[in-house]
């Protein structure tokens, strides 16, 4: 099966061609780079055009993998449209898959993982999961956080991030840090095909972002 990845949660982006089956590990065809800021002119030709340089239409496509975030408002949007448009022509799967999912996987550690990634605004976004096996990492839960808040909440756990201001803060507090680069299309192809296999799919319709806020309680403590 031929499984189409896209991430368009960051500065820049990717997409992937991965031949993922049953009984064979998911294989990778070909990884293209997207530019930050043209996200919107720039996707679906270059999906055009990676398919093309590999011999492929879009009527091979058996499956999709897609970042829902934490990330940009803005690239996030872009690519879950395009995802959305060609999952609903084509009438086929759709995985979700977190971007602090992909880091936390991306370290290699296993066990209790804190995955880390900056948000601006001195806040952070804070993935913790538990990291083992062959299986997709399962989520213990995803926040936004303050800098401080999160330094705080990090304890034993392994904390993995692409950002060196925060693995210097996280190093200054004695914690464990990995620092990673941060995952291309062809690691969310791979995490996309175990759980496309595993039948955590949605379809078109219900494919959403995932921004990462603040629950509606710590706001309320916020701001009393």
């Amino acid at each position: 099966m031929l499984l189409l990845a896209v991430d368009t949660s960051g500065r820049h982006g990717s997409i992937a061609l991965a031949r993922c089956g049953p009984e064979i590990a998911c294989e990778v065809v070909g990884v293209e780079a997207l530019s930050g800021g043209t996200f919107s002119a720039e996707l679906v030709p270059q999906i055009a055009a990676l398919l093309e340089k590999h011999g492929f239409s879009k009527a091979d496509i058996g499956a999709f993998a897609v970042v829902s975030g934490p990330g940009s408002f803005t690239g996030l949007r872009i690519g879950l449209a395009v995802i959305k448009a060609l999952a609903e022509v084509l009438a086929k799967p759709i995985a979700i898959v977190s971007l602090l999912e992909a880091l936390a996987a991306a370290g290699g550690s296993q066990g209790r993982v804190m995955a880390v990634i900056e948000a601006g605004r001195n806040e952070v976004f804070v993935g913790e999961y538990e990291v083992g096996g062959a299986a997709a990492a399962h989520v213990i839960r995803e926040r936004l956080l303050t800098c401080d808040e999160w330094l705080e909440s990090a304890s034993e756990e392994m904390i993995v991030t692409p950002d060196p201001t925060i693995a210097e803060a996280a190093r200054a507090k004695g914690l464990h840090v990995l620092e990673v680069e941060r995952p291309r299309s062809d690691a969310i192809a791979q995490i996309g095909w175990r759980k496309i296999a595993g039948g955590e799919t949605v379809s078109a319709e219900a494919l959403d972002a995932n921004y990462v806020g603040r629950s509606e309680a710590e706001l309320f403590v916020k701001g009393r």
